[in-house]
């Protein structure tokens, strides 16, 4: 098997399967020998990524937010979502979500470029590309989505990876003495003064963007790690959000 294991395309995991009421993932606790027995069959895939899994004979395989089924035997692998019915939860995606939460807890300001609002109502972070398109969209209204009190922390995605001319660019903004300005610039095409400095940044961002599981960009990640793919205008976010922090009020007054 190689490291491609994650583009297989899946059956209805759901419909082959049963899925057990009662689980949370790491409910059961997988042996050391089988995890270190099924993490040897792929190349980048250690140990602590096998977990359990829902389904009697199959374990979860998680790499960042990237997530598959094993059959016990490792002679079989699925990737899709795994829904239960009696719940309608997408116990995949709830993974997947997790996981992002915890891969983006971790930067700090100094990690993104940030434009903030006097007032932050709501904060999201947001993988950009210099050139795309609905990236300078999104950017154009930035003003807007400020004003709806929302904080945006950019992180620099050049799609086309290093050897790109987005991916210089996008060193040179980092190394802009103001990084905000010369993002805006960037966007709209306009030279910008920048300096010579450690950009390793860029790389650090584009890694975490393919452990995030983009598929493009913009990509929008909330708070609790929620992706949102794609360009969404200032008031649409902002409806998103307030529709999100009214469904957690109602849950925690729940319990």
């Amino acid at each position: 098997m190689t490291n491609q294991f994650f583009k297989i395309c899946a059956a209805l995991l759901v419909s082959l399967l049963a899925v057990s009421p009662a689980w949370s993932a790491g409910s059961a606790e997988v042996p050391a020998e089988e995890r270190e027995r099924l993490a040897g069959l792929f190349e980048s895939i250690d140990p602590q990524n096998v977990r359990s899994s829902p389904i009697d004979g199959w374990y979860m395989i998680q790499k960042g937010s990237l997530v598959a089924y094993i059959s016990q035997d490792g002679r079989y692998l699925l990737q899709g979502d795994l829904i239960d019915l009696d719940t309608k939860i997408n116990l995949s995606e709830e993974s997947r979500t997790d996981a992002r939460r915890e891969l983006m807890s971790g930067l700090a300001d100094d990690e993104v470029i940030v434009f903030s609002p006097d007032e932050v109502k709501y904060s999201v972070a947001i993988f950009t590309d210099v050139d795309c398109t609905y990236c300078r969209r999104l950017h154009s209204q930035i003003e807007q989505y400020m004003a709806n009190g929302i904080e945006v922390r950019y992180l620099l995605y050049p799609r086309g990876g290093p050897a790109s001319a987005a991916w210089n660019t996008s060193e040179a903004v980092w190394c802009a003495s103001d990084r905000s300005q010369a993002l805006t610039m960037a966007k709209l095409d306009r030279e910008f003064e920048s300096a010579s400095c450690d950009a390793s940044i860029v790389q650090d961002h584009y890694v975490l963007g393919q452990e995030v599981g983009l598929s493009g960009t913009p990509a929008i990640v909330l708070d609790d790690g929620e992706l949102i793919a794609g360009y969404l205008p200032p008031d649409a976010l902002k409806l998103r959000l307030e529709q999100k922090a009214a469904t957690d009020a109602k849950v925690a007054a729940s319990e």
